[in-house]
């Protein structure tokens, strides 16, 4: 994907997911915006310029699917990891038995006390395979990539979401969940390779 359609990509993430009234946008209770009117505010409101036909490429191109048109593209949409209340629609789905959550190692310690936690987001994000959740943890730091049992917890009572083939959305991972590796090497190992 070019440098013009990675700028859009993360642009309209943060626009769609968590700051729509930067642009002067409303999103509907679904998280759904009108193409024409995103497209006019973002570049009247904060200089930002694209056409539909951009997003369309840019939507074919992109290694993961952020976003969706609606049936006659009118409308846009991020699909997942929203700040801002929306109701995705999605229906309940039985996870695997384990999936993968990336983070960063200084983290580590937060998630051992409280378990995995939305934060400012609407749901926990899981990755169905490690390489996806180690690229996600990357974005934080030095990545770490943990198992979670999700079967076990849908067992439990706890309900989850897909949102496509690699993502899958919970409110909260309690830390008997987690597998937590020996965060002491892990803790040495980072320490050892930060730059001083």
């Amino acid at each position: 994907m070019d440098k013009k359609l990675v700028h859009i990509s993360k642009f309209l993430s943060m626009i769609l997911r968590h700051r729509p009234e930067e642009a002067g946008i409303v999103l509907d209770k679904n998280g759904w915006v009108d193409v024409d009117e995103l497209i006019r505010l973002c570049g009247e409101n904060l200089g930002v310029n694209f056409t539909k036909e951009q997003l369309r490429q840019m939507m074919e191109e992109n290694d993961k699917p952020r976003f969706s048109f609606n049936e006659d593209e009118t409308k846009i949409k991020a699909n997942y990891g929203h700040s801002v209340p929306v109701d995705l629609a999605l229906e309940p789905a039985n996870p695997p038995e384990i999936l993968y959550h990336g983070t960063a190692i200084r983290f580590l310690d937060s998630i051992q006390k409280e378990g995995i936690m939305r934060r400012a987001r609407n749901y926990v994000h899981l990755s169905a395979d490690e390489e996806a959740a180690l690229e996600v943890g990357s974005r934080h730091g030095k990545p770490i990539v943990l198992n979670v049992y999700t079967g076990k917890m849908a067992r439990d009572g706890f309900t989850f979401f897909k949102t496509n083939e690699n993502t899958w959305l919970t409110e909260q991972v309690p830390k008997q969940y987690v597998d937590f590796p020996d965060t002491d090497f892990f803790k040495n190992a980072f320490l050892e390779n930060s730059e001083i």
